[in-house]
Parts: structure tokens; sequence; C-alpha cells
């Protein structure tokens, strides 16, 4: 699979990118996966749900770093398997978790994809979770805020230039 970088489309404008920051329009399409340096954490409620040096982000044109972390690095005993699926043209099929604590419950907190398509399967059963249904997100030091948009999984970071996918009038980028 080749990388494209996009360009942004007709009235976009980049936002200025300086040291060590990223411009989301100049992560690839078909996105990219990389290892993630720094620790990523997911708390809910007080307790830690994940805690990862060996995480991986995915990456893609507009769209804020996706972070996936591996099942050994996740507490699942308040995770369940969701009744909901859905389909990424390049992942392939995700299916979710819930969080049940006893006293919360917050549907498709996660995903994950079990059989992942050629050229992601070194994801295979790691999980995303949605920065917007936990209290806490956190990549490295810094605690970061959800993507815009109710349907997508990205991190931001004050690293993460845009405009991101997600922002109002972004429906069809």
């Amino acid at each position: 699979m080749a990388e494209i970088r996009s360009a942004p489309p007709r009235g976009v404008v980049p936002e200025p990118v300086g040291p060590g920051e990223e411009s989301v329009w100049d992560y690839p399409r078909p996105p990219r996966i990389e290892p993630v340096s720094e620790r990523i954490r997911v708390v809910v409620g007080g307790r830690v749900l994940a805690n990862s040096v060996n995480a991986v982000r995915v990456l893609e044109t507009a769209g804020a770093p996706v972070y996936y972390v591996r099942p050994a690095d996740i507490d699942f005993s308040h995770l369940a398997p969701a009744a909901r699926t859905t389909w990424c043209e390049w992942k392939g099929e995700a299916s979710y978790l819930d969080f049940d604590d006893g006293s919360r419950r917050i549907h498709s907190i996660a995903w994950r994809y079990r059989e992942p398509l050629p050229g992601f399967e070194s994801m295979r059963d790691y999980v995303g979770f949605y920065a917007s249904k936990l209290d806490e997100a956190w990549v490295g030091d810094e605690q970061a805020t959800p993507q815009p948009g109710r349907y997508y999984g990205g991190w931001v970071t004050s690293r993460i230039k845009g405009p991101i996918k997600g922002v109002p009038g972004s429906e069809g980028w």
C-alpha cells in the first residue's frame, strides 16, 4: 500500500507547524501505524484501564492520531464485549467494548480489530479508546482532548495542528 499525502480541500488552510508539532495534513492515506514512544494512559472513575509504553498510533489525513494499546497493558476487569460492530475500509471490522464497574456504564468506550485487513495485522487485538468517553486520556505528561465530532476516536494534544476532521464544515473531507 503506497502512502499518499492529500492536499487540503479547497478553502481549508492548514495551521502553521512549529518545532515538535505535526500537521494532520501531513498524515497519509491510507493510514500509517507507528509505535508510540510516550506512555499512554486511560482513566475512568479514578481507575487506570490502560497504561502502556508499547502502544501504537494510527495516522490518517485530516484526523488526530488514534492510539491503540496492546491487550497486555489493559485492565479488562470492567470491559465487556458490546454488540456493536463497524467497518473500516483500511482496517476491517471493529468490535466494541463497554465499560461497567457496577456504578457507571459507558457504551462503546473502546474498539479493536480481531482480524485486521492486510497491512494492519500488527494492531490485531490492540484496543483504541474514545477520549470523549474517558475521564482522562494521557499521552506522556499531557492530557489529550477528543477529536472534534462524535464519530472520531483521535486524541488531540498541543503538538497536533489542524484543522482536524470533525469540526463544523468538515463533513465532506
